[in-house]
């Protein structure tokens, strides 16, 4: 039976290979109407996000983009860091594991 982790070690040693780098992102912004399947009352809040991506530039351009697309709006600070994935970088940049945590 093969870990289910083993692709972190592969990625880690250089056994595969993808394109993009993964990190998580967090930006300072105002929940609207939020799409169904994400919850957040309406205000200020911090939208965080795992991406792969092909540098830190688009991880930036990635939460905006996908925040506009389930009500999010990126008003404030962007803040990127490289992090260890959760889940395999896939043939294009994804996110994935968005969470909000509003703020007065």
């Amino acid at each position: 039976m093969t870990n289910s982790n083993d692709w972190k070690l592969k990625l880690r040693y250089g056994k595969e290979t993808t394109l993009y780098t993964h990190y998580t992102v967090l930006a300072e912004g105002v929940c609207g109407e939020i799409k169904e399947g994400f919850s957040c009352p309406k205000g200020n809040a911090i939208m965080g996000i795992k991406v792969w991506a092909t540098d830190i530039d688009e991880s930036s351009d990635m939460v905006i983009s996908i925040g506009n697309q389930i009500g999010f709006e990126v008003t404030g600070e962007i803040q990127i860091y490289s992090t260890e994935p959760e889940e395999l970088p896939r043939e294009n940049p994804h996110g994935y594991d968005i969470q909000f945590t509003p703020f007065d």
